[in-house]
């Protein structure tokens, strides 16, 4: 097994070149993998007492926890976005190990289920860091003032918030690459990892932006539903998105029960796009 260890002081200019070291690096070793913990925009499918065809489907691709991946090499676990539906994509995937989380926004249906990191406390011996904004991190302190507090109750999850704005981050093995974007007036982020992005919560992405999505082997964009949205790419806008960026691959991820069943759009897709599902895997 390959490793690297970069050895890099200060910030911008002065880990620009640890960074580039370690960009050529992934590059020729890309085994990085990404699981799909969940793939539902902030309701879930099924939608709460909704009796439409989707939501009373039998097929296991319509049924969408809230969005979130799993990124993992030979030696780290990263999770992005802790909805409510944590807990249930951890027991899924038979995940025993995380060494990180990173958040994109703050709406609850992406931190609201933060406070089961405090197992990984307990078996894994770790106090977790979670990395975000600061924008990210007030909205926390707001949310879970119990695991900020000055005197803390004891088996309260252990975290240490370690902020990030527009520079890559390496986290263990793995480099990350903020992509700002906007979901309606919010500011999220996205990222890419080696040659795949993941873009969700987004209903616009600037032109200096998309110049660092263009040609990419895999991308991810949400793609609510067919009907336009306030702060989600519609179904149509995120093809043409996908047209214009010319990934490889595409998937499309953060999906509402109004999109339809998963075999039906399915067929609807340009054959480089698919519609991801909860569990799936990638290697990137």
């Amino acid at each position: 097994m390959a490793s690297i260890v970069l050895a890099g002081g200060g910030t911008a200019g002065h880990i620009e070149p640890a960074l580039a070291v370690a960009r050529v690096w992934k590059s020729q070793n890309p085994h990085d993998e990404v699981t799909f913990l969940g793939t539902a925009t902030s309701t879930g499918v099924p939608f709460i007492a909704c009796t439409c065809e989707v939501c009373k489907s039998s097929n296991p691709k319509d049924k969408r926890l809230r969005s979130s991946i799993l990124v993992e090499s030979s030696t780290t676990r990263v999770v992005i976005d802790t909805g409510p539906d944590f807990r249930q994509q951890i027991l899924r995937e038979k995940i025993n190990k995380l060494d990180a989380v990173i958040l994109t926004h703050e709406h609850k249906d992406h931190i609201a289920g933060l406070d089961e990191v405090k197992a990984f406390n307990f078996i894994n011996k770790i106090v977790m860091p979670v990395y975000s904004t600061g924008q990210v991190k007030s909205a926390l302190i707001r949310e879970f003032a119990y695991i900020f507090a000055e005197i803390k109750y004891p088996g309260i999850p252990e975290i240490e918030v370690i902020l990030f704005d527009n520079d890559p981050f390496l986290v263990g093995d793995i480099l990350f690459e903020p992509i700002n974007v906007m979901h309606y007036n919010l500011p999220v982020k996205g990222f890419k990892i080696n040659d795949f992005a993941y873009i969700t919560d987004a209903n616009f992405i600037s032109n200096s932006e998309k110049e660092k999505l263009k040609n990419l082997n895999v991308l991810v964009l949400n793609s609510l539903r067919k009907e336009p949205h306030i702060s989600h790419f519609t179904f149509d806008q995120a093809i043409d998105l996908v047209k214009e960026l010319n990934p490889r691959k595409a998937y499309f991820t953060h999906i509402s029960h109004q999109l339809g069943l998963h075999e039906e759009v399915t067929k609807e897709l340009p054959l480089n796009i698919e519609l991801a599902f909860d569990g799936l895997q990638l290697i990137i």
